[in-house]
């Protein structure tokens, strides 16, 4: 029996070259010179402007000129060394050290598991652990849950006890203390590490392990009754304890010298205003070769078809490369001067207090672009300024409306609440509650609660935590 339908539907179709665009829009400096360079070698129709040729020629004529015997030439003043260097580099002076790529800190720890005879499944599931760790090292995820999603995943069955080993093994690698569920664990990794025969040690680790609670309330009295030490063999244990890292991936001295950070934008103060641009134009550099395209209009003209296919399927993706590296540079350029233009007066001097809300709207419309246009230039792109290097997504933030009305930035509002931790007693710091009470006095009515994800956000220890640092 037949039967006929009337539907609505509304369905959002994107082509492959507008999905490629949106990749480069999402590309860093460096990944977007690795693309350029994959497209040269892959496609024969794009050329680089080359300005060797041009240089070599004014260098010559220069040298005429300024040259005009032997005599003068052959006993020059400038040492060899300084002219052969400029083969080489352009600048005055040799840099300093090379850029390096920063690596990962779980390469490292796949690389120590490699070492270790383990079953199939063992090796797996501890790569997928490995996997799970957060950027500091730590295992926010329960060792039950990716046992068992590790299961569902592969077909793989693995016990509780068998992923409580395994993680064990993950932990002795190094640096010490990755793999902790917990700062506690984490520094009961790095005791376990040193001498436990040390008197110090070993009641270290019995207030990790019996009395971490009475360290977090304070019950100093409480530990030195239990541990049977006076008040300065517990300081003393305590400052031991203090040295210990609370972060075992992210601070350590080689992790921090390894960061390189590229900025793709820049900006400048002049007498006139502010000077925004692109630290490395790209699209100048590009062009399609005439010789080529005189090659595809022969290949027209004669009878192979596939040569000219191939020819100008070449042509098509060339012209559609370069003409997105430029709308990508043409793009990135009216949404950084949309950002600099909301954002003037923290520009001017790099005050956090000047920051206003925004969020991706308020640029998409400046810069009449869709949102995801503006989520993708920003992610992960930097720019210089005369007061530092910037991430762009930092400066987007919600609003929160003050006692005055106004709506502020609530990166304003963090950093008064690092201002307020940085001037308190730090023998008896303030409650998250407190924070927001003296927030309240300044014109800030927030929430505890609101208070408690700020100071997390900022990586604050809760006020206990503090208090037994200090």
């Amino acid at each position: 029996m037949l039967r006929q339908n009337l539907t609505q539907k509304q369905q959002l179709k994107i082509n492959p070259q507008q999905l490629q665009m949106l990749e480069l829009f999402h590309l860093t400096s460096l990944q977007l010179e690795q693309r350029i360079k994959n497209e040269l070698e892959e496609n024969p129709i794009i050329e680089e402007k080359d300005n060797s040729d041009e240089i070599e020629t004014t260098n010559s004529k220069e040298e005429v000129q300024e040259f005009q015997d032997w005599d003068e030439y052959g006993y020059d003043d400038i040492p060899d060394y300084k002219t052969e260097n400029r083969q080489y580099y352009q600048q005055e002076e040799m840099p300093d050290r090379p850029i390096v790529a920063g690596r990962d800190f779980k390469v490292d720890l796949e690389e120590q598991l490699s070492a270790i005879k383990l079953s199939e499944t063992d090796e797996a599931f501890a790569q997928f652990v490995i996997g799970n760790l957060n950027e500091k090292g730590f295992l926010e995820t329960p060792l039950e849950t990716l046992a068992e999603d590790f299961s569902l995943k592969t077909m793989k069955w693995i016990e509780g006890e068998d992923a409580e080993k395994l993680l064990h093994v993950i932990q002795s690698f190094e640096p010490a203390g990755v793999g902790a569920r917990d700062i506690r664990e984490c520094m009961l990794l790095q005791l376990k590490r040193m001498n436990t025969k040390c008197p110090d040690v070993k009641a270290a680790l019995t207030i990790l392990e019996k009395h971490y609670d009475d360290l977090k309330a304070r019950n100093f009295e409480k530990i030195e009754n239990a541990l049977q030490i006076d008040e300065e063999e517990l300081r003393m244990v305590l400052e031991m304890m203090g040295a210990l890292n609370l972060n075992p991936i992210g601070s350590t001295e080689e992790r921090t010298s390894a960061d390189t950070i590229i900025p793709d934008f820049f900006i400048t103060h002049r007498e006139d205003g502010m000077e925004v641009g692109l630290t490395n134009q790209r699209s100048a550099n590009l062009v399609i070769s005439n010789r080529m395209k005189a090659m595809v209009k022969e290949a027209e003209k004669g009878k192979d078809t596939r040569t000219f296919q191939y020819l100008k399927s070449k042509l098509s993706s060339a012209e559609w490369f370069v003409n997105a590296i430029r709308q990508r540079e043409t793009t990135m350029l009216n949404v950084i001067n949309a950002i600099v233009q909301y954002q003037f007066d923290y520009f001017q001097d790099g005050d956090k207090s000047q920051l206003k809300p925004m969020i991706l709207k308020n640029i998409a419309e400046m810069a009449v672009v869709d949102i995801s246009t503006v989520s993708r230039i920003t992610c992960n792109k930097y720019i210089q300024t005369p007061f530092g290097t910037i991430l762009l997504k930092s400066l987007f933030s919600e609003g929160i409306e003050n006692k005055s009305g106004a709506v502020i930035s609530n990166k304003v509002i963090q950093k008064e609440i690092e201002e307020v931790i940085k001037c308190e007693d730090k023998k008896s710091p303030y409650s998250d509650q407190q924070l927001a009470s003296l927030l309240a006095t300044r014109g800030f009515n927030i929430a505890r609660r609101t208070v408690t994800k700020y100071r997390e956000h900022l990586q604050i220890p809760v006020a206990q935590m503090r208090a037994f640092w200090a």
